[in-house]
């Protein structure tokens, strides 16, 4: 979920579409793209630390990216949106699917 030109508007849609579409409290899967840099890795970890998630990890064929898939229990969309917030700003070079 790469942010459009006007995050606000990408938010308040997929805030929506997540309120539509799931029951709250959900388990919810974020997928990232990172550069293949364990500090960027650990840093993922450390934003979903303590919250129960199971974090899997997997290089690209080169090794040059790691997909990272995290499935966590989320209570609401506006959390599932704070996290994607709070990735984009501290994990530079990520790309949320």
């Amino acid at each position: 979920m790469e942010p459009a030109k006007d995050p606000e508007e990408f938010y308040r849609k997929l805030k929506a579409q997540l309120h539509d579409t799931s029951l709250w409290p959900t388990e919810y899967l974020y997928k990232f793209i990172i550069p293949s840099e364990p500090e960027k890795i650990k840093k993922i970890h450390n934003i979903f630390d303590n919250m129960g998630a199971v974090i899997k990890t997997r290089k690209s064929k080169k090794g040059t990216y790691t997909s990272v898939s995290v499935n966590v229990q989320m209570k609401n969309p506006d959390a599932v949106i704070d996290k994607y917030i709070t990735v984009g700003n501290e994990v530079e070079g990520v790309i949320s699917l």
